[in-house]
This record gives structure tokens, C-alpha cells and sequence, in this order.
């Protein structure tokens, strides 16, 4: 049997080189295996953090754009918000890309606002409270400058997504999107 301790000539217990080699181990033992249920434990918690699965699905949505007709705007879901999409005719066009930016509460060229001048795709919200403009059907009031209008407020916006007149504070937004190819785009 082996001693634990000797005796030392001022009264303390000295203690045999072995066992500082082992307090060592079961102390880095101890803390490796403590770090490790912490982190397991809190695992739940920062995976709950995470987005959905259904959110992750629609992170990107591919479009077909060649049965949209000039002057017809269509609607499709990224990210749980809808996605206004508009083949816009030359005199929309034309009319965007004419007006006078001093006159603009979110001065925007239209040139900035659209990869490709027939396409306009923007994200259908208000940037006032976050409604849903009106103007993407036929019969819809398109307010005084043609393009959205949001009744529950009375923002109106143009043909480029800008605000124009109403208390939205900002033009709607543009989301990130990329030309597949000529009739197809990438929303995401």
C-alpha cells in the first residue's frame, strides 16, 4: 500500500508528486465534462433561435416571367410577403423614368430601382404600417400616379414603386433578385 501524504518536519502534510498528476487530470476532467453538459443543455435553446424550416424553404423563389403580358402585374409569395411583379408598358416606363426627383420624398431614379426597364419588382408592402397596396388587379385603384395605392392610409406610389404622396415614409422596397435567363428571375 502505497502513502498519500508524508509528514513534513514543520508540521504540514506534503503531498507526493502522483497526486498532483492526478488532481490535475480530474480537474481538467471535471471542467471538459461540465463545459460539455452546459453546452448540451443550452443546445435547445440556441437551435429554438434558428429560422423555421418552412421560412428556410422559401429563402429563394424562381419565377416564370414570360406568360406576363405587357402592362399586367402579378403577385407571388417570398418570405411570407407578396411580390409585386410588373411588365410595365413603354409609357409607364417612360413616365418613371421622367420625373423630377426634387419633387420625391425617397428620391430614387428609376434606373435604381430596376435591373431591366420593362420589369419592376418590388416587395408589396407599405413602408408606412406595413398594409398591402392596392393596384395589382385590373380593377384596383392604382392612386393618382398609376402605380400602388394603400387605402388605409392613402400612400400613393408610381409606376417605379416610389412614394409620391401619403404618409409612407420610404419608396417600396426592392428585394434581391437576379435574371436566370430573358424569362426568368431569382427572388432571394
Amino acid at each position: 500500500m502505497s502513502e498519500i501524504s508524508n509528514p513534513s518536519p514543520n508540521g504540514t502534510i506534503a503531498e507526493n508528486p502522483e497526486d498532483e498528476g492526478k488532481r490535475d487530470f480530474l480537474l481538467i476532467s471535471t471542467t471538459t465534462l461540465s463545459l460539455a453538459g452546459i453546452g448540451l443543455a443550452a443546445w435547445p435553446f440556441i437551435h429554438s433561435i434558428n429560422p423555421a424550416k418552412d421560412v428556410l424553404a422559401l429563402a429563394s423563389t424562381e419565377v416564370d416571367l414570360s406568360a406576363i403580358e405587357e402592362g399586367q402585374a402579378v403577385t407571388t409569395m417570398w418570405r411570407g410577403k407578396p411580390v409585386f411583379i410588373r411588365h410595365r408598358s413603354a409609357e409607364e416606363i417612360e413616365g418613371a423614368a421622367s420625373v423630377n426627383l426634387a419633387e420625391l420624398p425617397d428620391p430614387q431614379t428609376d434606373a435604381e430601382r430596376v435591373q431591366r426597364p420593362q420589369w419592376l419588382i418590388t416587395v408589396g408592402v407599405c413602408t408606412h404600417l406595413g398594409c398591402i397596396p392596392s393596384g395589382q388587379k385590373l380593377g384596383d385603384k392604382k392612386g393618382d400616379f398609376g402605380g400602388w395605392f394603400c387605402p388605409c392610409h392613402g400612400s400613393h406610389y408610381d409606376t417605379s414603386g416610389r412614394i409620391r404622396k401619403g404618409p409612407a415614409p420610404f419608396n417600396l422596397r426592392i428585394p434581391e433578385y437576379n435574371f436566370i435567363d430573358d424569362t426568368t428571375i431569382l427572388i432571394g
